[in-house]
């Protein structure tokens, strides 16, 4: 009997009892990273260990934790083993892979294949049952190499700096906010980190990864520095307390046209945590299932997209517009 997988509260599989990433509490989760929106007030949680210190640094609720270290098989009842592999997405990102008399389940939270500055790189282990995130399942989201990226953003603070501004990248605290960091290793520019992004990196830290000299921010101080900071409207009282800020949105969504009016910055930049289209098609071929379950973004796109390879995909939780061939075509 294959697979059970319910969207119920995040994702359920109903023969073991556990849900994945599930949005609200539940008994028994897994969670694939420590970002908010995967996270709840569940019973008891399996993650990782980078995982669980960043969530103990981001919330404060007494629950059993169970965390268990890439690449170690774990027992989750007398027939099911899991075992955790890197997904590249934030610094413990995991995936869990499942296994018993069902056959084998991958599950792979957010993820990232093209190697980071500042997390595990991503794997690709083997399964008949894959249920991935698509955000970016549409064929127009191709980015260009993270080198190059990272080398504009560099460019633009330097500008900024030399023409009396200040240069204020935003992205997400956890995570973004540490690979941009990384990025500006060697460089020379003086960095300044916003108290939610500075409180993660000394996590980061703890947990063995090396960053280049930065400092919490202090706006008496910060002419001069770049900026690295969650995303902040201009007329935020933070923002307001940056003389002459010159601002850049660092996201994947860069790629849309009109993102820098969206954005309402001076700049946007594609450097995204998450699997660009290609490599959700590299990833699904490394992986070899036999069925595909799609979830976030663009499932509906890239279930279908993975259906006209000759793979059974379905967008899980959504409705799934099958392609019917028209008549006199050849089958």
């Amino acid at each position: 009997m294959a697979w059970k997988v319910e969207a119920s509260h995040g994702i359920h599989l109903p023969q073991i009892g556990w849900h994945l990433d599930a949005h609200k509490a539940v008994e028994r989760a897994f969670v694939s990273h420590a970002h908010f929106d995967h996270l709840g007030r569940h019973r008891t949680v399996l993650c990782s260990p980078g995982t669980a210190a960043l969530m103990a640094a981001r919330m404060s609720v007494k629950r059993e934790m169970i965390t268990v270290p890439f690449g170690r098989p774990h027992p989750l009842d007398s027939e099911t083993v899991c075992t955790l592999h890197p997904a590249g997405h934030v610094l413990g990102s995991a995936q869990i892979r499942v296994e018993n008399a069902h056959g084998s389940l991958l599950y792979t939270g957010d993820f990232k294949l093209r190697p980071g500055l500042a997390a595990e790189t991503c794997e690709t282990p083997r399964a008949d049952t894959l249920i991935m995130e698509t955000t970016y399942g549409r064929p127009e989201y191709a980015f260009p190499p993270a080198e190059e990226v990272m080398a504009r953003i560099v460019d633009f603070c330097r500008r900024a700096i030399d023409e009396g501004a200040v240069p204020v990248l935003f992205g997400y605290s956890l995570g973004r906010a540490q690979e941009l960091l990384a990025g500006l290793r060697g460089t020379g520019l003086p960095v300044m980190l916003h108290e939610k992004a500075w409180r993660i990196a000394r996590v980061y830290e703890s947990l063995g990864i090396s960053f280049p000299p930065y400092r919490k921010f202090d706006h008496g101080t910060v002419s001069g520095h770049v900026v690295i900071a969650p995303q902040q409207s201009p007329r935020s009282p933070w923002m307001r307390r940056i003389r002459a800020a010159r601002t850049a949105a660092v996201s994947g969504w860069a790629l849309d046209r009109g993102a820098i009016y969206r954005y309402r910055c001076d700049a946007v930049f594609p450097l995204s945590d998450h699997a660009d289209f290609p490599d959700l098609i590299r990833f699904v071929e490394r992986v070899q299932p036999r069925r595909v379950y799609t979830v976030h973004g663009f499932a509906v796109e890239f279930a279908q997209t993975l259906r006209r390879r000759g793979i059974e995909a379905w967008a899980l939780g959504r409705e799934n517009q099958l392609e019917l061939p028209l008549v006199g075509d050849t089958p």
